[in-house]
């Protein structure tokens, strides 16, 4: 049977699993991956993060990324940052919509939600209900999605396949 829970419910079970994810996220690196994808897209090579952060040895960025990428914070792929949770360069089926018109990528419908939290501004998300095809459509604060958000519902759950990856399902 499934089981539904709240999404207080969910995190509380992940706790040491989401500190840990959270803590690498504060890295220098990590940041000037977000940042580029913010300011241009993706992917983000590594000579455009080397150029972010001078003061870091090239080898010493050459590990982190690779860290970064064997904790699934990041994909990287032939010296690309093809993914950093939540932006992807790969097309998917959500959108965020900046408050400047630039539009990114996210891998999924939570890492879109989150986008406005991450970012401590208002974003616009498009979609698709992956069970029935209808588009939606939302604006998402800071502090949680709009009113014409009403009644969508986003399903969370545990990956199934042991070192599936987003986007590739290896």
């Amino acid at each position: 049977m499934l089981e539904i829970k709240t999404a207080e419910e969910f995190i509380e079970t992940d706790v040491d699993f989401q500190t840990k994810r959270r803590a690498a996220r504060q890295s220098p690196v990590l940041q000037a991956i977000y940042r580029e994808f913010l300011a241009r897209g993706g992917p983000v090579s590594a000579e455009q993060i080397a150029e972010t952060l001078p003061g870091i040895p090239r080898s010493a960025l050459e590990r982190d990324l690779a860290v970064l990428d064997a904790d699934d914070l990041i994909q990287l792929t032939d010296g690309h940052v093809e993914i950093a949770y939540p932006f992807s360069a790969p097309p998917t089926a959500f959108v965020v919509r900046l408050a400047d018109g630039r539009e990114r990528y996210t891998c999924c419908a939570i890492d879109a939600l989150g986008m406005a939290p991450m970012l401590g501004r208002h974003v616009d998300v498009r979609g698709q209900c992956r069970h029935c095809g209808d588009p939606l459509a939302f604006a998402v604060e800071p502090d949680g999605p709009g009113p014409e958000a009403a009644g969508v519902m986003v399903w969370v759950g545990r990956r199934c396949e042991a070192g599936a990856r987003a986007l590739t399902g290896l």
